[in-house]
């Protein structure tokens, strides 16, 4: 990545743009603030303020730096969770061999920073976008570029708007998780005819095979790994159908935040083929992992004895008000809380410096700016205390922070995570 691009980053001004900040820090760069090493609860941060813990996130990522090292598979972590070029460049330093995204804006947000390997899991059609990748790729010949494709007609639109392209356009077919899946093409043998419309483009070059098995329907193991099993026959048929020749490598890619053990369990099985195979894994959300969904579908349940994830993300709230014995209210709400998938889980409760679990709190709903709390009779709630909120979702809860403080755990902010969406 370029050092040049993450440095500047330092340098933007801290203003009126980033909610949770300081308000004395107005007109600081972020860089002078966070060499001033504040702490979250008595530096001035301002509440609803979220922030990430320094020593979960260095977890997660030496974690999966090392699961994925031990099963003999390359990473390209999805980078649509985070939009964070600063963690990019830490997963990229942590193994991975580059980043995964999902739309041609996420493609400009990496380059602008310098991610030399994307992973596009999406078929683009958009004939600007499909010009702008062709003049990225001839201007950096280190640049590579692997996209989606999963129909016939897809390829022709790719071809028409790439003629002329200096580089071919590496594509994978993508095949679908099963009928009623999202994307991909449903049978072996439309994957067979988008395969055959690939090497009729000279625009574009078949690089491998692809899928998500997150999406197959009414998703179990044997479900799983059985969608994982045709993915790597697609493979290895087109391969004895001489479709990769030439190749330096073969592209077959799956893996999601749910199925990772799946998928390294079956491309552990990846036949020979005729030139070296990129497993190329792509799950995305264990960077934060989180206090819901992905606390409940990590494969690390299946397999304790590889480790274990842990949530990186808090949302601290205040609370404002306390009508009732049986409710409270706090300033964090819809604009601040992932509720996509699960409400947030109240876990602590800060008065006096003094940090306790949030016993008898229930989070039952969200308006744009509350969060509506349920206490028991025992709860000690009072107007005016912090509550730490767990969030379900990463994907979500990055894209409502543009600035996010890292913290240790004494609450010193050490940096800040510039994010783009």
């Amino acid at each position: 990545m370029s050092t040049e691009a993450l440095a500047g980053l330092d340098e933007e001004r801290v203003d009126h743009r980033f909610k949770g900040l300081p308000p004395d820090a107005d007109g600081l760069t972020v860089g002078e603030l966070a060499a001033q090493r504040r702490n979250l609860f008595t530096g001035g941060f301002t509440t609803p303020v979220l922030a990430l813990s320094a020593e979960r996130l260095e977890h997660n990522l030496r974690l999966m730096e090392t699961y994925t090292e031990r099963h003999g598979l390359a990473f390209a972590p999805h980078g649509k969770t985070s939009m964070a070029p600063r963690l990019f460049q830490r997963q990229l330093d942590h193994g991975a061999w580059g980043i995964t995204l999902a739309l041609p804006h996420q493609v400009r947000v990496a380059r602008e920073f310098g991610v030399r390997r994307i992973f596009l899991a999406n078929e683009v059609v958009d004939p600007a976008a499909l010009r702008w990748f062709a003049a990225e790729l001839a201007a950096d010949p280190s640049f590579r570029l692997v996209c989606y494709v999963d129909s016939v007609r897809g390829v022709e639109l790719m071809d028409a708007a790439l003629r002329g392209a200096a580089r071919p356009l590496d594509v994978v077919v993508e095949l679908a998780a099963g009928e009623g899946a999202r994307t991909g093409a449903r049978t072996e043998a439309d994957c067979a005819a988008v395969a055959d419309a690939v090497a009729a483009a000279p625009t574009l070059r078949l690089a491998g095979v692809a899928g998500y098995e997150g999406e197959v329907p009414e998703a179990d193991p044997d479900r799983v790994r059985a969608y994982l099993r045709r993915l790597v026959e697609l493979a290895a048929g087109f391969d004895r159908a001489g479709r990769f020749q030439g190749l330096e490598e073969i592209v077959v890619s799956a893996g999601g935040s749910a199925w990772f053990d799946a998928v390294a369990d079956v491309f552990a099985g990846i036949p020979s083929l005729s030139s070296p195979v990129l497993k190329l894994l792509r799950s995305g959300a264990y960077v934060s992992h989180d206090d819901g969904r992905y606390r409940q579908v990590t494969p690390f349940n299946r397999v304790p004895g590889e480790g274990a994830l842990e949530s990186a993300f808090r949302l601290w709230a205040q609370v404002v008000s306390r009508p009732s014995a049986g409710q409270a209210f706090a300033n964090a709400g819809k604009r601040d809380a992932a509720y996509d998938l699960d409400l947030p889980v109240a876990q602590v409760v800060r008065r006096d410096g003094v940090e306790r679990p949030a016993t008898g709190v229930t989070v039952t709903g969200l308006s744009d700016q509350h969060t509506w709390l349920e206490t028991a009779p025992d709860a000690d709630v009072r107007v005016g205390d912090w509550i730490g909120l767990g969030l379900s979702h990463p994907c979500t809860s990055f894209d409502k922070w543009s600035l996010i403080p890292v913290a240790e755990a004494d609450g010193t902010v050490v940096e800040y995570v510039r994010t783009f969406f």
